[in-house]
């Protein structure tokens, strides 16, 4: 009996570590491609979210209402980790010759960002 409490115990209680994801939903603006987007996401990537933990995938709705908006899903290992990455990425933003902001002048000049949210997986 002891084992079986113990297994379900396991089973069922909320496990200490848990990824977190960044949903980003976005409208590409006139004269910016998907092509030209998923370029600025890739060397967001091998810059500096390899620098920082934090991985950005781009989906395209297939079915749906938000057939027009590009879907940005970024990951990083945990809630701590999405924070201080966060951290950094808003920090340096001050500085218009940070890497940070001139990859966010990119991505501002050729989408425009309709909603975020972020999500604990478990």
């Amino acid at each position: 009996m002891k084992k079986m409490i113990l297994i379900a115990a396991m089973l069922f209680s909320a496990p200490a570590f848990a990824n977190t994801i960044d949903v980003i939903s976005s409208k590409l603006k006139p004269g910016c491609t998907f092509a030209t987007y998923m370029g600025i996401t890739k060397e967001f990537n091998d810059t500096w979210g390899k620098a920082h933990g934090y991985n950005a995938q781009l989906m395209l709705p297939v079915h749906g209402t938000d057939s027009g908006l590009v879907i940005w899903v970024g990951t990083t290992a945990s809630a701590e980790a999405f924070g201080k990455a966060w951290d950094v990425w808003r920090n340096a933003l001050a500085n218009p010759n940070s890497t940070e902001a001139k990859l966010q002048t990119r991505f501002d000049a050729c989408a425009t960002q309709i909603s975020r949210a972020s999500y604990d997986t478990y």
